[in-house]
């Protein structure tokens, strides 16, 4: 945006800011968080605190302080702005995504030689894993975590001289005691958790006292294809829609989305193209007929086609079984849909 198009908006977005930041305890932290904000949305490619704050005109090291070393609660605004989006927009799917962050060095938190969606291939990156409330218009990437690999774990190591190398490092980088390393899909679900549990954020809350129902989880193959996640989203009375690879393909091939559900028989005239094939005799499963799986995994840009996934899927009910349907077409996704019933 330019200054101009700032200006325009102040008064919502002060309003905006005001919501969001609230709960910080001090004035001069609010004001840096404000600055924080428009300096994101101004134009400008890059977004680091000098460049930020030439732009903005204002001291760069108020707004390095405020993001690296000022104490208050993230999660609170986190919280304050999924509860916003939640009561302002209708969810349609609950999507868990990991991002990485090419590095060239060795110094950044968690920092390590892993695969990286953006970058397309292993590298010296970092990997955030993150949850979005989601529909076809808009998304708010409402909590995320930064994955700790292995090799930063302390406690994780046996060699006693990589673990007390590890500890040095996390000293030097200054994470947390309770930070250790989680494998992506417990990070997701401890996400859904915070978000939507007991004693949580209460999202789910706001979503049905917007006229909404509960939004379906959908990730990509490489939650979808851990049983221990799919157990997870189900033992908490989750529907989701996730690609995953059937028995005996290669790893690069074969991907199907599963999706909870009853069985249901899509139509072969729908909008998406040709489906269907028929419908296994007796079973609780059925295949539609899959365009070429893509090689690569579904990144951001996917987003609003997950969206329609999952909104296919039909209405979602409260927690524990109820009735359910399965996509009807491929909603954008070159792969196959695979049904089970709700457990």
């Amino acid at each position: 945006m330019t200054p101009q198009e700032i200006a325009e908006v102040r008064p919502r977005l002060l309003g905006f800011a005001a919501e969001m930041l609230g709960g910080l305890p001090r004035k001069d932290q609010r004001a840096a968080g404000q600055w924080y904000v428009r300096g994101l949305l101004m134009d400008g490619q890059r977004k680091s605190m000098v460049p930020m704050a030439a732009r903005l005109g204002v001291d760069h090291q108020r707004l390095q302080q405020f993001i690296t070393s000022s104490t208050w609660d993230y999660a609170g605004v986190r919280r304050n702005a999924a509860r916003w989006f939640a009561a302002s927009q209708p969810v349609q799917a609950l999507v868990v995504d990991d991002t990485g962050f090419g590095k060239d060095g060795a110094a950044s938190p968690c920092v390590a030689r892993q695969y990286s969606g953006t970058l397309g291939k292993i590298g010296n990156c970092q990997v955030g894993v993150s949850a979005h409330l989601v529909n076809e218009r808009a998304s708010c990437a409402a909590d995320w975590r930064l994955f700790c690999p292995e090799c930063w774990d302390d406690t994780a190591l046996e060699d006693p001289v990589a673990a007390a190398a590890a500890g040095r490092r996390r000293e030097r980088a200054g994470i947390p005691g309770q930070v250790r390393h989680t494998e992506k899909w417990r990070l997701a679900l401890e996400m859904i958790e915070e978000m939507t549990g007991p004693g949580g954020w209460d999202v789910l809350e706001q979503v049905t006292a917007a006229g909404g129902t509960r939004p379906v989880v959908v990730a990509d193959i490489g939650y979808g294809d851990n049983a221990l996640f799919r157990e997870g989203l189900t033992a908490a009375g989750w529907r989701y829609v996730v690609p995953r690879r059937r028995q005996g393909q290669e790893r690069d091939r074969g991907q199907h989305l599963h999706a909870t559900g009853p069985r249901h028989r899509p139509d072969r005239r729908g909008p998406e193209g040709p489906a269907a094939g028929p419908r296994r005799a007796g079973g609780h499963h059925h295949r539609v007929a899959a365009a070429r799986a893509r090689r690569r995994r579904p990144r951001d840009g996917c987003q609003a086609g997950l969206a329609r996934a999952a909104r296919s899927a039909g209405p979602a009910p409260g927690p524990g079984p109820g009735p359910d349907h399965l996509p009807g077409g491929q909603a954008g996704l070159e792969a196959g849909l695979w049904g089970a019933k709700t457990a």
